[in-house]
């Protein structure tokens, strides 16, 4: 039979927000799981039977252990480098399109949109807006003031507001 593990000593103060990011629907779930671990753990559970019941290698539940008793809560949050999806785009292009977004119009036009800046630099018009997105850009809004061209703009002005 599975020879129980060490049990983890676990506050109250962990104790009580483990279970609360375990009840959130907004945790993600890979804390969540973690946070089921140590919850497991601490209740003495055999590392085997922890990793049967949530679905992830012994080895995860030891190396979870490890990092929980020595960084704590912190362990449980933390994705360490090299996890996740790597970026399709390299940064030196994203900043290529974002100067070019900045600095520059295409030609015959006021300002880029997504699909104009998309077939420029060759890539699809939803990574543009995404880029644009994550760096706060809306090249179709003017920050600027535009008084008009007309000849007859101040006798209008004047019609419509009284004065100028």
């Amino acid at each position: 039979m599975n020879k129980p593990a060490k049990a983890i000593n676990l506050s109250e103060n962990d104790n009580r927000i483990i279970q609360s990011w375990i009840r959130a629907h907004n945790t993600p779930q890979q804390i969540a799981r973690r946070g089921m671990i140590i919850l497991k753990a601490s209740e003495g559970i055999a590392n085997s039977r922890i990793a049967e019941e949530t679905g992830v290698s012994r080895t995860t539940v030891i190396e979870l252990r490890k990092r929980f008793l020595s960084k704590g809560l912190t362990a449980l949050t933390q994705i360490r480098p090299g996890r996740g999806r790597k970026p399709k785009i390299e940064a030196e292009r994203v900043e290529g399109i974002v100067n070019a977004t900045i600095n520059s119009l295409p030609p015959g036009a006021t300002h880029w949109s997504c699909r104009s800046m998309a077939k420029a630099q060759g890539i699809s018009h939803s990574t543009v807006q995404r880029i644009w997105d994550a760096h706060g850009l809306q090249p179709h809004r003017v920050k600027t003031f535009k008084l008009s061209r007309d000849k007859r703009f101040e006798e209008k002005l004047t019609d419509v507001v009284g004065y100028i």
